[in-house]
């Protein structure tokens, strides 16, 4: 039985990298990639900007106080799907199993080729034919497992490699602070802190029934990376194409305002099931099917997004232009396809930190409770006396 050996693969600034190879005058410059209003969210920044204590997800405006020479674009998701449709090709023509994360991270199962090939050396390989055909920079973690490998990655940036031996992951892992385990957020950070829990080899010495007491669930889990466990599979990748919704009425309705709050809601469940799998929409569908059982539909290509409030607007656009007839309607539906890999920071483009906000916890919500336990208010109409009640868990504290 051999160690797994899994490859953790992971472009390096992705955006920036993509914009500096599109214009090479970037090269070196602290270069900032979001929203550009003043409410606007930095996605990706320049290694050159973080110096300057720059990180994603930060508020433009605090970006710009801290490194008011920085360069910012508004990035351009086209081109960026593009390079990862490019370097996704190289991976899949070369890999026995790859699991593709996001738009710029990869996962491969190389479990076995030790005894053929040897594992570092083929993964360094396979990195010098990406960097090549591609144009962009790209950094690997190898180990046992998924969690160490990521680590590993991270360890190894900017454009470098790191391999961990089987056997040594722990002590890889002991001097590093615990806000490298990937999932550690915020809120966990700084309750570890709190506790003077501050590397992840003291990390690992807490007994895990004393985790699953101060985090819940969560608890174990935390131990368990902290002790270099993951047993997390590859999950081989298949692109999906498209995902949509669609509601028959119990009567054929002419009730305009009662169909747009339906499809408003069907925007904002698909847009959350974007979130949920890490995929990005490029063209929105709506769909009318008549009483008289004609059905009509009309779509439209945007910018890649998952952003919920811009997906609504353009639904509502489509169904004005699509309802024409003012007749019965028996059946509305939404669809997005177009689908790409991508995480929904790439969205920070258009959000603001407010929105951000709201979306985040709205999605915890839904995690939690069922996709239909949170709605716009807009949406609490007699259309959903069409649908079912959602059934919430009995809370027994």
């Amino acid at each position: 039985m051999y160690d797994r050996a899994i490859l953790h693969l992971d472009l390096d600034s992705f955006f920036v990298s993509v914009e500096c190879l599109k214009n090479s005058s970037l090269l070196g410059k602290p270069l900032l990639i979001g929203g550009t209003s003043n409410r606007g969210v930095v996605a990706s920044c320049s290694y050159e900007a973080r110096r300057f204590g720059v990180h994603s997800a930060m508020p433009m405006k605090m970006a710009l106080r801290l490194c008011p020479q920085a360069i910012v674009l508004r990035g351009d998701m086209d081109s960026y799907s593009k390079y990862s449709g490019i370097v996704t090709d190289i991976i899949a023509e070369e890999a026995p199993v790859y699991e593709k994360a996001s738009i710029d991270e990869f996962y491969l199962d190389l479990t076995g080729m030790d005894k053929h090939f040897g594992c570092f050396k083929w993964s360094s390989e396979l990195r010098q034919k990406i960097i090549r055909e591609s144009g962009l920079p790209i950094s690997f973690g190898l180990s046992v497992n998924k969690m160490v490998s990521k680590v590993g990655t991270g360890e190894a940036k900017p454009n470098g490699t790191k391999a961990i031996p089987s056997g040594t992951e722990k002590l890889f892992l002991a001097p590093l602070p615990v806000g490298k385990i990937p999932g550690v957020g915020d809120q966990t950070h700084k309750k570890l802190n709190f506790m003077g829990v501050r590397t992840i080899e003291t990390l690992s010495q807490i007994p895990v029934k004393l985790l699953e007491r101060e985090f819940g669930k969560p608890g174990r889990t935390l131990w368990e990376r902290a002790n270099a466990i993951d047993p997390t599979p590859i999950v081989p990748y298949h692109e999906q194409k498209s995902m949509s919704k669609e509601r028959t009425f119990t009567e054929d309705t002419l009730d305009v305002t009662m169909m747009k709050h339906m499809l408003l809601d069907m925007a904002d469940k698909l847009s959350f099931e974007l979130r949920a799998s890490g995929k990005l929409t490029s063209t929105v569908t709506v769909k009318i099917r008549y009483a008289d059982l004609n059905t009509y539909t009309k779509q439209k290509n945007i910018s890649y997004t998952a952003n919920d409030r811009i997906l609504g607007q353009h639904v509502l656009e489509l169904f004005d232009k699509l309802y024409e007839r003012r007749q019965l309607i028996r059946l509305i539906g939404v669809k997005y396809s177009g689908l790409v890999q991508g995480s929904y920071q790439i969205n920070l483009f258009d959000d603001t930190i407010e929105h951000i906000h709201l979306m985040q916890q709205m999605d915890r919500i839904r995690r939690r409770f069922g996709a239909d336990a949170i709605m716009r208010a807009s949406g609490l109409t007699k259309a959903n006396v069409l649908r079912e009640p959602p059934h919430l868990p009995v809370d027994g504290g």
